[in-house]
């Protein structure tokens, strides 16, 4: 995709799905990881929206289509998914979020619409490494850096009652 698409803005999110799974399945031929289809259906249903997915939504949804997974199963497939950096967790909602920029390392910034559920993934690193120079200057060895930032999306902002 030449410009990223915005979760609150229309666009072709199959387009989005598409190039998570295609990124994903080069990630892992690079690796020599191996995408099962259980976790490549696990990737595709966490990028079917730009919301968050918990684990036993994942369950859930997985049951409906026939699977006979259990959790572990779903859990398995999660771990695969953050190790090979394909999705994040979103530890204040205990859910998963499909990686936008997956195959670069990076630190992850988090904008997240308390009304709507949509979460956006910003790729700025001016943020991090003000914390990683602060912490430096503390003599503390940062290992690892996810922030989670909850608002408003333009789309939230507009209904009536919020300011």
């Amino acid at each position: 995709m030449s410009e990223r698409a915005l979760p609150y803005r229309p666009h072709n999110h199959q387009t989005c799905v598409s190039q998570a799974l295609t990124d994903a399945q080069e990630i892992c031929r690079q690796q020599n990881a191996r995408l099962t289809p259980i976790r490549e259906r696990v990737l595709e249903l966490i990028w079917q929206s730009h919301k968050p997915l918990g684990a036993y939504d994942i369950l859930a949804q997985l049951g409906a289509e026939g699977h006979k997974a259990a959790p572990p199963t779903v859990y398995r497939a999660l771990d695969f998914l953050l190790q090979y950096g394909l999705i994040h967790r979103i530890s204040s909602l205990n859910a998963f979020i499909g990686c936008a920029h997956a195959g670069e390392h990076h630190r992850s910034t988090f904008l997240i619409c308390r009304e709507c559920g949509i979460v956006l993934e910003l790729a700025v690193d001016t943020v991090t490494k003000a914390i990683e120079a602060a912490a430096k200057a503390e003599a503390f060895q940062v290992e690892d850096i996810t922030l989670e930032i909850s608002g408003l999306c333009p789309s939230c902002q507009g209904n009536t009652g919020h300011a």
